[in-house]
């Protein structure tokens, strides 16, 4: 088990996002909300949060605008993330079957050595929470956020 990790974390390979990746960045990040995020959100908030249809042209637009990074492991995205210019990390998510691999980690670091900027902030999900912890964000505060029409609670963090 532990040499099956070994190869397959050494076979990870991080990469600036294309257009192409779209599609299966948008299906990586339903799955992953619809799974992992369920253990700290209702069916109605997560169905909130990642319904099944998606903008694909403002998701593109987006990753664009930003530092995007992807994750790629034996070809598939199995990550991806992404950070803005002021040092928001908008979005951070790994695929549900790659969780606590050092997938989030390797994501991560890049965003923050590519953000140019001393502080970084993002909204954490219940869920990322103690991933954001771990790496040194402070709580700054809770709140709750609506989406579709149904609340959600996160929370802002800020990295020093």
């Amino acid at each position: 088990m532990t040499d099956q990790k070994y190869q397959k974390k050494e076979a990870l390979r991080l990469r600036q996002y294309k257009p192409a990746d779209c599609p299966e960045i948008l299906q990586l990040f339903y799955d992953t909300v619809h799974t992992v995020n369920r253990r700290d959100y209702t069916e109605e908030q997560v169905d909130a949060w990642a319904p099944p249809e998606q903008d694909q042209e403002v998701w593109n637009r987006s990753f664009l605008e930003h530092f995007t990074v992807t994750a790629v492991l034996e070809g598939k995205i199995v990550g991806f993330g992404d950070i803005d210019a002021a040092g928001y990390l908008d979005r951070l998510y790994v695929q549900k079957d790659h969780q606590r691999r050092g997938i989030g980690t390797a994501l991560c670091d890049a965003l923050e050595q590519a953000a140019g900027t001393e502080k970084i902030r993002t909204h954490a999900s219940v869920t990322a929470k103690p991933f954001f912890e771990k790496r040194g964000y402070r709580l700054i505060k809770e709140q709750r956020v609506i989406r579709r029409g149904v609340e959600l609670t996160n929370f802002v963090m800020g990295k020093p």
